[in-house]
């Protein structure tokens, strides 16, 4: 039998390989030292510099839970890392069998609530998929890392729990430049109407002076209504939608933006969690324009870099407001969104640590705990 050539594999069921978290993963990962592979829906182009890749296609709910079942069987690692709760039941089933492999679990978001978020998940099928959620939680506390994204993530206790929150990996994101001379707002992560996709176009359409940068999937069920916008708003021509990218490409587009949007919706996900693009914007030293959802409102106010808004009307408002008559206020905030950065950014890399933990389970799996690195407190 062939020596193992992999310490980890990172494998996704459902996220595409140019996944901003999976990304960070794997930059820490392959700063200590691991050889890295992942396994996931996507292009080759867009998969972690360093890693080996391998695409999968799973077609429709059937086909992912077939590669649920499947997929953990074909990873090559030492330790593998599950990205998505539907393959921690396989995953722990190969950890039972799996002849000194490891299992860490990353849940990075808290999923019975994100349910909440989900068009599909009504009725009968949202009662199922709420009773696999929550069984997946359940399983994960055995697993031999179970990470989560914040401190409010289930499951509570575990046999080791990381917290691994979704803070900057500074190394993928461009040093600051000067602003673009026209102004320009930056949107990066999950497009659809639930994440403010709507209000921020109708924002654009409010503030003539400005343009806009989408970037990421668009969700199937608000494509019809965004191609009607596209075809008949005025403001289309001064919105640019890339598509899905890799989270260094994407955040080139930071270089010159005036400002970063984060006008989700209030839902119990939202409200308990910060959306992770908006310390990118921070870290690029973006002023943030964000809905009022709690935990994310108290960032940007505390950071004393942005403003809160109710609504398109509002968002609108301030946008005309910080290209004309307030933008001597303006560059305060951009000020303080730096310093924020500098002050708040300068500590220990989450993602490091969890390579670190991560590490430390490679070589006990290959029986070398001298190998192991000296780890900071893990929960």
């Amino acid at each position: 039998m062939a020596r193992i050539q992999i310490d980890v594999t990172l494998l996704s069921s459902g996220h595409d390989v140019a996944d901003a978290r999976l990304h960070r993963h794997c930059a820490a990962l392959r700063r200590a030292g691991l050889r890295v592979e992942v396994i996931a829906k996507g292009r080759a182009e867009d998969a972690p510099a360093g890693t080996e890749f391998r695409s999968i296609q799973p077609r429709g709910f059937l086909g992912r839970g077939v590669k649920a079942l499947t997929l953990p069987g074909k990873a090559r690692g030492r330790v593998l890392i599950t990205m998505d709760p539907d393959l921690i039941p396989a995953a722990r089933a190969r950890r039972l069998f799996g002849y000194g492999r490891r299992l860490a679990v990353d849940l990075h978001e808290d999923y019975v609530a994100l349910l909440d978020d989900r068009a599909w998940a009504k009725g009968a099928a949202g009662r199922v998929a709420k009773i696999w959620a929550r069984s997946a939680i359940s399983l994960s506390r055995g697993a031999d890392l179970t990470v989560v994204a914040d401190q409010h993530v289930p499951p509570e206790k575990a046999a080791r729990r990381l917290v691994v929150r979704n803070l900057p990996d500074l190394t993928l994101l461009p040093e600051r430049g000067e602003l673009d001379e026209q102004p320009r707002a930056l949107y990066v992560g999950d497009v659809r109407e639930s994440r403010g996709l709507f209000t921020m176009l109708e924002a654009i359409e409010q503030a003539p002076d400005w343009t806009l940068d989408v970037v990421g999937p668009v969700a199937a069920r608000d494509k019809e209504r965004l191609d009607a916008w596209l075809a008949s708003s005025p403001a289309a021509a001064r919105v640019r939608m890339h598509g899905r990218m890799p989270p260094t490409a994407a955040w080139r587009l930071a270089r010159g933006a005036w400002a970063g949007m984060s006008l989700l919706h209030s839902t119990p996900a939202f409200e308990s969690a910060i959306p992770s693009k908006i310390y990118e914007y921070l870290a690029c030293g973006m002023p943030v324009l964000s809905s009022p959802i709690k935990r994310a409102a108290e960032l940007v106010e505390k950071a004393g870099a942005g403003a809160i808004v109710a609504d398109s009307a509002q968002a609108g408002e301030t946008l005309r407001a910080w290209s004309g008559e307030s933008r001597a206020d303006f560059e305060l905030l951009r000020r303080a969104a730096q310093e924020w950065a500098e002050r708040d950014l300068g500590a220990t890399n989450p993602h490091d640590l969890l390579a670190g933990a991560v590490a430390e389970l490679v070589a006990d799996a290959l029986g070398n705990r001298s190998a192991i690195p000296v780890m900071a407190e893990t929960s």
